[in-house]
């Protein structure tokens, strides 16, 4: 049996009167990509949000690494935070400091017993793993979009992470690109063993990387399965998202 490393149970999120949240039971399987889909509002950048708690969730229980994470105080928190890279939408990169100090920021955080050889050896090999070992000294303003995605992707991985979070990964990216940032998470997949939860509405995306595809809907898990089951799907609302597409 597969093993869960994230478990979500009857979670509600509302805001004000909005409930965006409604009933979402969920499982991340150990080495698995599993993308999370659905129409904007529905909760998706919600969802990942409450599971490292940027977000308190209103009711339900999440269970990250076998630990329940809305009964964590802050210290056991920051511990399990340490273990998920979280690649937000906006790459949130510090414009203020160059790539380098970008990427010896977390580590520095995280992993505080390493030397400063052995700090700068890590940022080299994970721009490296993201094909940008030039740009360790340019600021992120000096970047393209693409590159800026990456570099965010080079500090998320640094620190090990045995949990990856995606928020719209390929979004305000041109298709090359788009389809360079998905073979990423797979390459990242691969080389870091890692379970992922990628929120995405970019179907060319959700083909390259899924195992298994969660849609939500209204506040709820609106279906469950394979590309292939979503792509097969007779429903409409599946079918708006996968058919009249740009097939590959």
């Amino acid at each position: 049996m597969k093993k869960s490393v994230i478990k979500i149970e009857n979670l509600r999120k509302h805001f004000g009167a909005l409930e965006v949240l409604t009933d979402v039971t969920l499982d991340l399987f150990e080495g698995e990509n599993l993308v999370v889909l659905g129409k904007s509002g529905t909760g998706k950048s919600v969802l990942i949000k409450c599971i490292v708690r940027l977000l308190n969730a209103d009711e339900g229980k999440i269970t990250v690494l076998d630990q329940e994470v809305n009964s964590l105080k802050e210290k056991e928190l920051d511990g399990v935070r340490g273990k998920i890279g979280f690649l937000f939408q906006s790459g949130a990169l510090y414009d203020s400091m160059t790539v380098r100090e970008n990427l010896a920021f977390p580590l520095k955080r995280i992993k505080k017993d390493l030397t400063n050889e052995e700090v700068n050896a890590k940022i080299v090999e994970a721009l490296e793993n993201v094909s940008l070992p030039d740009v360790i000294d340019k600021m992120p303003s000096e970047l393209s979009g693409g590159m800026r995605k990456r570099v965010s992707l080079a500090r998320t991985i640094i620190v090990d992470p045995s949990i990856m979070l995606y928020d719209e990964p390929t979004t305000g990216l041109d298709p090359v690109t788009s389809d360079e940032i998905s073979m990423l998470i797979n390459d990242i997949q691969k080389k870091y063993k890692t379970s992922s939860i990628i929120i995405t509405h970019d179907i060319e995306c959700v083909r390259a990387v899924a195992d298994r595809i969660i849609m939500l809907n209204e506040g709820k898990v609106y279906m469950e399965g394979t590309l292939a089951a979503f792509e097969n799907s007779e429903d409409k609302l599946i079918q708006s998202f996968f058919k009249n597409k740009n097939q590959h």
